[in-house]
């Protein structure tokens, strides 16, 4: 979803590295970096890493294709869940308590420590990156309750300590409404893989009792068993030229 709007595409270390050249000089790939145990072990490798990427989350602009869910949100009861930690949903006029996001955001911080003091917005936060390393400079972000090191609030790879307090809350109205529109609901799911298929089992229960499931997806538009319609094609375009053809 995100790529249409000029982020970086994670899938694969080739796409991964020419986002990233630092990383494939040193030879790591994006699930090594995507680690909790860096923040640990070197947090100026952890903290250069995910600093850049709040930077960048803050300076993008969502692509128009969010334009068109806002408009169709405006028209039909709507739910949003999503994996990407970038906050797009939320700068593109979806409020926050109604965007469901199932890894978290990279725009909320905890204690590493898990000290007890929760999650806190990461408005303000500045990391200062090294470039050329690709490593954080200067004063990490520390927590404001006991000190120590805060981490961004989403879930990494093998992540033991993730505190979904912030995210828990919309996830659980997420449920609700699907349980509340189940037999009339119709999925439209953008760009999720099936490496994490968090976003396609999600979307295939939730569209089982209507099989009224649209995947847009450029590598894997695959849909089983024939419940739903799959297209290999971009989200900004799609959605623009579904939005076309529900006016006519």
């Amino acid at each position: 979803m995100g790529v249409d709007s000029g982020l970086p595409d994670f899938r694969g270390d080739e796409g991964f590295w020419r986002a990233y050249p630092p990383y494939a000089r040193l030879g790591l790939r994006f699930a090594e970096l995507a680690d909790p145990e860096h923040f640990a072990d070197d947090p100026a490798l952890a903290w250069g890493f995910y600093g850049h990427r709040l930077a960048l989350y803050r300076r993008t602009v969502p692509h128009a294709g969010f334009a068109v869910l806002r408009r169709w949100a405006q028209r039909v009861p709507t739910s949003v869940f999503t994996s990407n930690v970038d906050g797009q949903f939320q700068r593109a006029g979806f409020a926050d308590r109604d965007v469901a996001e199932v890894h978290g955001s990279i725009h909320h911080l905890q204690c590493l420590r898990l000290c007890g003091y929760g999650v806190w917005p990461a408005d303000g936060v500045e990391v200062a990156i090294d470039p050329d390393s690709m490593r954080a400079v200067g004063e990490l972000p520390a927590c404001p309750g006991c000190g120590g090191l805060a981490r961004p609030a989403i879930l990494m790879f093998g992540d033991a300590g993730w505190d979904s307090s912030h995210a828990e809350p919309a996830l659980a109205r997420h449920v609700d409404w699907l349980a509340a529109h189940r037999d009339r609901v119709a999925v439209v799911e953008l760009g999720a893989g099936t490496a994490l298929p968090t976003v396609r089992r999600r979307s295939e229960l939730a569209s089982a009792a209507t099989g009224a499931l649209v995947r847009i997806n450029v590598r894997e538009p695959e849909v089983r068993h024939g419940r739903g319609v799959g297209i290999a094609a971009p989200a900004a375009p799609t959605l623009a030229a579904i939005d076309d053809l529900l006016a006519t």
